[in-house]
């Protein structure tokens, strides 16, 4: 499947907000929830437009992965981007239906190359211990773990911990 990373812009709000509702329950199995509200048009509205002015200060970077149809697979973004110190902080998420076909391999590396030119020195990454397919996806991609956090969480009746992870760009002098 051929698929592109394009920059979130005002236009995406809607095809966004269905994605996201369509795949909640999804999400929700594999990372905390964002809540009710954000599923409100009239909250998603509101944090579209803060995501939208972030992006524009140049904070964070938020992308949609798409098909070659334009359809949304997921989203991926970099953010808290350090300026000074020129490092991000991965996030990601693939629809339901587009999981375990290599869109996320795909998208991540894609999102790579952009950091690259971007400057970025290192993109941090974390997920949990019971998310096997996305730590794949990282180390496909060249990341590095670098710990597993001492905290415990509970989220749908399990104990987790986040597993942390490093990409180093070595093509800078960092």
């Amino acid at each position: 499947m051929d698929i592109v990373i394009e920059k979130l812009d005002s236009t995406d709000e809607k095809d966004l907000y269905k994605f996201e509702f369509e795949n909640r329950t999804f999400f929700e199995e594999m990372v905390p929830t964002r809540g009710d509200d954000y599923y409100k048009p009239e909250f998603f509205n509101i944090r579209h437009e803060s995501l939208l002015e972030e992006q524009a200060k140049g904070i964070s970077n938020f992308y949609l992965i798409k098909d070659q149809n334009g359809s949304i697979l997921g989203r991926i973004n970099l953010v808290d981007i350090d300026e000074s110190y020129k490092i991000g902080h991965l996030g990601y998420r693939v629809g339901q239906q587009h999981t375990g076909k290599g869109v996320a391999t795909k998208a991540l590396k894609l999102l790579l190359e952009t950091v690259i030119e971007l400057g970025i020195k290192q993109v941090k990454a974390k997920t949990t211990t019971d998310n096997i397919a996305s730590q794949k996806v990282l180390e496909k991609n060249g990341f590095e773990r670098t710990e597993t956090g001492d905290k415990e969480f509970e989220m749908n009746g399990q104990k987790l911990q986040f597993v942390h992870y490093i990409w180093v760009n070595k093509d800078s002098s960092y």
